[in-house]
């Protein structure tokens, strides 16, 4: 490697020598991306279309070992940071403009205790990872909506799905977790371990640290479930909308509705 230009952590320009590149590369298990390589535009790419960003560096992370090098390079040398997870990111924060990704997609495991009702997991899982494990053995992790929806994002987030109002949030749900700060020192934040920084992954903000591995409570429930969906015409929206709040007054937790206002798809069964 060459000596590369990168943007600054306070946005001007930095340059990194070749030594401190090739120490890098040596330093992680997984790969270090460039403009030009092969999977870079691929590891560049995120839900969300609308961004189209160069990072200079992409660390695709296997362990949290990788973390902490990459961690430790970015702080050695002033570099722009993002962290991407398990890539659904919408606002797009997951990506920089010529600084340095943590790629944590590779870091995809997920671990069920089945005895303990615990999940140890990955923080590039999506639900569908978290799910197939979980539904294994008639246990649950109150997620989101979507399948492809990172655990990392959504449960820093909050995390809101369809079995909140039964057993809350996914934050709620939060055990425990590993946290590279960026000293590059791996932390495990608990309500016994690291108080402070376990409060604060739980609302308090962001850029406490990169996650590199969630330990969640899960929940008998499943793998039969009841669920549908009630289309009514957009000029009942009124009336509709208040009996839905009646009925939500006196509904068992069990039962999440939501209201949906939008242009139907075309289906089968709508005009």
């Amino acid at each position: 490697m060459n000596a590369m230009s990168f943007t600054a952590l306070e946005g001007g320009k930095t340059t990194v020598d070749a030594a401190a590149l090739e120490t890098l590369s040596t330093q992680i298990r997984g790969t270090v991306l460039r403009e030009g390589d092969a999977g870079y535009d691929g590891a560049r790419s995120i839900w969300n279309d609308m961004i189209d960003r160069r990072p200079g560096l992409i660390a695709c992370c296997v362990g949290a070992s990788d973390v902490v090098a990459a961690v430790n390079f970015a702080r050695e040398n002033g570099l722009l940071v993002s962290v991407r997870g398990g890539g659904h990111n919408i606002a797009g924060s997951a990506i920089c403009e010529g600084g340095l990704v943590i790629d944590l997609s590779m870091m995809k495991s997920v671990r069920v205790d089945v005895a303990a009702r615990r999940a140890w997991v990955g923080p590039g899982a999506t639900l569908v990872d978290v799910d197939r494990e979980t539904q294994a053995f008639g246990l649950a992790l109150p997620t989101g909506i979507n399948s492809t929806t990172g655990i990392a994002g959504l449960t820093l987030g909050g995390g809101f799905g369809w079995i909140t109002r039964k057993y809350g949030l996914t934050i709620d749900n939060l055990v425990s977790a590993d946290v590279v700060t960026a000293h590059g020192k791996l932390l495990r934040a608990s309500e016994t371990e690291n108080a402070d920084l376990f409060w604060a992954l739980r609302g308090g903000g962001g850029n406490f640290g990169v996650v590199t591995g969630f330990e969640f409570k899960l929940h008998q429930f499943g793998p039969q479930v009841l669920s549908g969906l009630v289309v009514h015409p957009f000029a009942d929206a009124g009336k509709v909308l208040r009996e839905y709040r009646a009925a939500l007054e006196t509904a068992p937790d069990e039962l999440t509705c939501w209201v949906v206002m939008r242009q139907a798809p075309p289906l089968p069964f709508l005009p």
